[in-house]
């Protein structure tokens, strides 16, 4: 008999509970007709869970326990039968209960006095399991798990499957919630997975770690989220992001594909190919999460590596397209695995020699500082930010920075930045979507516009430099209803001025109905 643990089944029939979860590093959690309810806020350590499950097992059952994989057992407690079933992959432990038969119930009083005990209690912790024989650290994948590629070589991980069945069918992105079915976006909507059923929490959290690096497993666990690259041989890459929410364990994956898209597949504008060509400068590829910024730059970065014979230096977090040397020779670098932080690896690559620096979050002031830096010291440099226009994005920098320096960054940044693509994505006439990309070239008037901080004029300069490849997001709309590309509506639904772009829809009469939506 364990008391301790009996005061927790007791919890698990008051509650009439399906579950009762314990998992290392997790709070306590009872699962209530598909719903998770934490009953113990505290994370509990394994040493604390063997304290409660290992007094309810006999001979060789608790050897099996604190040696296989995964095991089962039947215990008869003071108030029903329940099952236990334990798995353990590394250092984690997890502890399910089962009821087999109705009981009557604890207080969370009680609950929190269990755990105080299991964690301070004198008796002898129970002894340290021996090493597991060759044939189940085998089975676990014990050695790939601490490698952070837990299928092991030549072998699918469990997550394979699912993604390559959105690849298939040309979803961007993959939502895993606990206690849901599996859902994905397919041209910008959300909609169920075909074939999957309702997942546990305990589910995900496998199939996520089994394909994740140690750091990225660390993080999770100590902060509740976790961002890192995995990719399935032949079909693409992905970028993972683990975390915690009120269900239990979620994940959202984003599909980028494994070849590299030109810029003419993408119908970016030629113009766009010009700031390829530059010798140093800065340039910023801007945009909403999901807006396809990392694309458009992966198409850029490919085409100076097939056109120019330099070296490219990329930090990313994580690396998404990979870039094998071509003309050029590439160093890719990850956040957290090859450097501490963007800031320390740009600052790092003034003395690496590169050509080109590509930054794919310019987050924080002194990342931002250092990229227009490295521009001015005669290098070219590409970055992302979350602006939707381009004149948005000249205020953003600036105002970054405190007030006192503002002026001086101004002009720093009047004589570095080159140019501005600031993008969204809208849905396609007839499926899939497009880029819609507004352009700013950075030539001696909008400089002189920056440099006296007279940034709300930029879009009228934009309008007038038409000629020279510029064009606002309502031009580059303009012209993709007219090609047919997209509807009257998607243009106003995506558009940032939509009363430019309803005023727009209404002088060239087009698709009454969608403007008759459009107004109302």
């Amino acid at each position: 008999m364990s008391p301790q643990f009996d005061k927790f089944i007791l919890a698990l029939f008051k509650k009439s509970a399906d579950q009762l979860i314990f998992t290392s590093g997790q709070p306590v959690k009872l699962n209530v007709g598909g719903q998770e309810k934490v009953i113990l806020d505290t994370p509990v350590r394994n040493e604390q869970i063997d304290k409660l499950v290992l007094p309810t097992l006999k001979g060789g059952d608790a050897q099996k326990y604190q040696t296989a994989p995964e095991s089962e057992f039947l215990y008869d407690s003071p108030n029903g039968k329940v099952t236990i079933k334990t798995r353990r992959a590394g250092e984690r432990l997890m502890v399910v209960v089962t009821p087999a038969t109705g009981g009557s119930g604890a207080d969370e009083d009680d609950i929190e006095s269990v755990m105080r005990a299991a964690s301070s209690s004198a008796a002898a912790p129970p002894p340290p399991p021996p090493p597991p024989p060759p044939s189940i650290a085998k089975k676990t994948g014990a050695s790939a798990f601490a490698t952070g590629f837990g299928a092991g070589p030549g072998k699918s991980a469990q997550i394979d499957k699912i993604l390559t069945q959105i690849v298939q069918a040309g979803a961007s992105d993959l939502h895993m919630t606990a206690q849901h079915r599996p859902k994905m976006r397919k041209d910008g909507d959300i909609m169920d997975v075909p074939g999957w059923d309702v997942l546990s929490g305990e589910q995900i959290e496998t199939w996520m770690t089994e394909v994740a690096h140690e750091r990225a497993r660390k993080d999770y666990e100590e902060t509740n989220d976790s961002d890192y690259a995995h990719e399935v041989q032949g079909i693409a890459r992905f970028r993972m992001n683990l975390f915690r929410d009120r269900h239990g364990t979620s994940a959202v994956i984003r599909q980028i594909p494994s070849k590299i898209q030109t810029m003419d597949d993408l119908g970016i504008p030629k113009v766009v190919r010009r700031f390829c060509e530059l010798p140093k400068g800065l340039v910023t590829v801007t945009g909403p999460t999901g807006s396809g910024k990392s694309t458009t730059l992966a198409a850029m970065v490919d085409h100076i590596n097939k056109t120019r014979s330099d070296h490219i230096i990329t930090i990313e977090d994580p690396v998404e397209f990979v870039h094998k040397s071509q003309k050029c020779l590439v160093n890719q670098r990850e956040v957290h695995t090859h450097t501490q932080s963007f800031s320390r690896a740009l600052r790092a690559a003034l003395r690496e020699d590169p050509d080109i620096v590509l930054v794919g979050e310019m987050r924080d002031l002194e990342t931002v500082s250092i990229a227009i830096e490295t521009a001015e010291t005669g290098h070219l440099v590409f970055g992302t930010l979350h602006t939707n226009t381009a004149p948005s994005t000249v205020d953003r920098i600036i105002d970054q920075f405190p007030t006192d320096r503002q002026q001086q960054i101004r002009i720093m940044l009047s004589e570095t930045l080159r140019g501005v693509v600031a993008q969204t994505l809208a849905k396609r006439l007839g499926g899939g979507r497009v880029a819609i990309l507004e352009i700013l070239i950075c030539n001696s008037a909008v400089s002189n516009l920056i440099r006296e901080g007279k940034t709300f004029q930029i879009q009228s300069s934009m309008q007038m430099g038409r000629k020279s490849g510029m064009q606002t997001q309502i031009d580059a709309m303009v012209d993709l209803i007219r090609a047919g590309v997209i509807s009257p509506f998607e243009a106003y639904s995506k558009a940032v001025d939509q009363v430019t772009m309803k005023k727009t829809i209404e002088s060239n009469s087009w698709n009454p109905d969608l403007t008759t939506a459009v107004s109302g």
